[in-house]
């Protein structure tokens, strides 16, 4: 039996897909054609068939990469991309408006190669544009075959509600699945983002399961060359690169060591063990790297993981008090007009 054969529903109604969804943010970057290819392989023999990418990876190249090695495999597979932010190599890009989702929709079908997208998320909210105009514009596709569901990334649960009201109004198929910043470090998602899945039957796909890097244990003797950490990566250093969450990756590590355990397979299998998710998003830059992945689904996950691994974190925050996600932030106090400072 192949590691991957065992499948979840994506979302009720929706296509079987394996527990490891395999995301190509590093294809076209930092992993070349023929590591790419490898992982691709690898990941198709051991079982899978949900695959997920954004028209923004690389400026489109990870589309146009993933749509020469798919070949064979596009139809025994569930594939998604994302449309919003905005691609470097495009002027006028970004958003979420009806003439972009519409003209960035019809890229993707083109470097994908392929003529229906299965799954296409909106990777970040637009306060700009209408949600009318928006799920219009998604229904329109919707009807043409070119895309079959839609999904949101990094939305607001209120924003998920509404949208699901706009959808009924406008006749247009729901919303079918998020994908949220979910690991054991920070679970703000179960704050009101999981339960509004569960409330209205959303499928969860969770990116960053190892917390950007951290939850590998590599950071425990400070930072290694060639991590995100050594790169300067914008988003390790605004986020999971605090004092206190660094404390509590180590403790996960030696946690799992203690076990006899990789740190990456009680990170993942902390994800997987939420009855709401579906499958939780991958990103291997190399083939050993989804090697790990890969060893991870196969090791047994106890109640005793579960009671240490939640205790690391209270439920809803993150280890780091006061701590928000700044190119998610919040909003804050928004004060009366006139009023003297």
């Amino acid at each position: 039996m192949t590691i991957l054969a065992e499948k979840r529903p994506l979302f009720a109604g929706g296509p079987d897909v394996s527990p490891l969804c395999l995301g190509t943010m590093m294809f076209a970057d930092q992993t070349g054609r023929d590591e790419a290819e490898n992982i691709l392989e690898t990941f198709f023999a051991a079982g899978g068939n949900f695959i997920d990418t954004a028209d923004s990876y690389s400026s489109g190249k990870s589309e146009e990469m993933l749509g020469e090695l798919l070949g064979r495999h596009r139809d025994a597979c569930v594939l998604a991309t994302k449309v919003g932010n905005q691609l470097a190599t495009v002027p006028g890009s970004g958003g979420i408006s009806a003439e972009w989702i519409r003209r960035a929709a019809a890229m993707s079908l083109d470097r994908l190669k392929t003529d229906c997208i299965d799954l296409y998320y909106l990777h970040l909210d637009d306060e700009r544009t209408p949600l009318e105009e928006t799920i219009t514009a998604l229904g329109r596709l919707i009807d043409e075959g070119a895309i079959r569901y839609w999904g949101v990334s990094n939305f607001r649960p209120w924003k998920i509600a509404e949208m699901i009201r706009v959808a009924d109004l406008l006749g247009v198929a729901r919303p079918a699945v998020l994908q949220p910043y979910y690991h054991m470090l920070n679970r703000t998602a179960e704050s009101d983002a999981l339960p509004a899945c569960a409330h209205f039957s959303l499928g969860v796909v969770p990116y960053s399961p190892l917390g950007r890097g951290i939850l590998t244990g590599k950071y425990r003797g400070g930072t290694p060359p060639g991590s995100r950490g050594a790169r300067g990566d914008k988003r390790i250093l605004e986020t999971e690169f605090r004092p206190e969450t660094l404390a509590r990756a180590a403790e996960a590590a030696a946690y799992a060591e203690a076990r006899d355990l990789d740190p990456v397979a009680l990170a993942v299998n902390w994800v997987l063990a939420h009855r709401s998710v579906s499958s939780v998003l991958v990103g291997p830059k190399t083939r050993d790297q989804f090697d790990r992945y890969l060893d991870a689904v196969s090791h047994p996950y106890h109640a005793e993981d579960e009671a240490f691994l939640s205790g690391l974190c209270p439920p809803g925050h993150t280890p780091a008090p006061g701590h928000t996600d700044p190119r998610y932030a919040l909003r804050g106090r928004m004060l009366r007009e006139g009023l003297s400072t």
